[in-house]
């Protein structure tokens, strides 16, 4: 089968990391397709493509970017994602997008069983990871309050009055 840009393969993923971080999103309910890319990805390997991610595990170079890249899908409500990166969007709505997509990139890590410095590595974020990866150590987190008032994680200071573990627990993967 074959789209405009990419072909489908159907096959899994031959690196470990790389499966078991698809397996982990594939769980949670988003899509996540084998599928070869070429060049033309705004991250080397991923495509984010009709509500899910296309990966070019040739191309791959971060297999941590697919938990970033899955964020900013698992934050939007679900009538949003297919139009994921519609060029209309509002750069306050895409500002917010991002915070709450690194917040639930920090969880999926941990969830997952890799190291945080994965996501955050140093050829991502504009060079902000080492700031971004102590803040979440120091129990900074950004982000955190958007994925609170969608109903997805609660604020450590929240936490014990709502009865609810404290972020980086997720009270649910992705937003309705």
């Amino acid at each position: 089968m074959s789209e405009v840009g990419f072909a489908i393969i159907r096959t899994t993923f031959a690196d470990e990391l790389t499966e078991r971080i698809a397996d982990f999103l594939r769980g949670i309910g988003i899509r996540v397709t084998p599928a070869d890319l070429g060049d033309g990805t705004f991250l080397p390997g991923i495509r984010v493509h009709d509500g899910g991610l296309l990966v070019d595990a040739s191309r791959l170079r971060y297999p941590g970017d697919l938990l970033h890249e899955a964020g900013h899908l698992a934050v939007l409500p679900r009538s949003a994602r297919r139009a994921f990166g519609d060029p209309t969007a509002s750069t306050a709505d895409m500002r917010e997008i991002e915070t709450q997509a690194i917040a639930w990139s920090y969880a999926s890590a941990l969830e997952v069983g890799v190291d945080p410095a994965l996501v955050f590595h140093a050829g991502g974020y504009r060079g902000r990871s080492a700031g971004l990866l102590m803040n979440f150590a120091l129990g900074v987190y950004l982000g955190v309050d958007g994925l609170q008032a969608a109903g997805m994680a609660v604020r450590p200071r929240d936490a014990e009055r709502l009865g609810v573990p404290p972020y980086p627990h997720m009270v649910k993967w992705v937003r309705d």
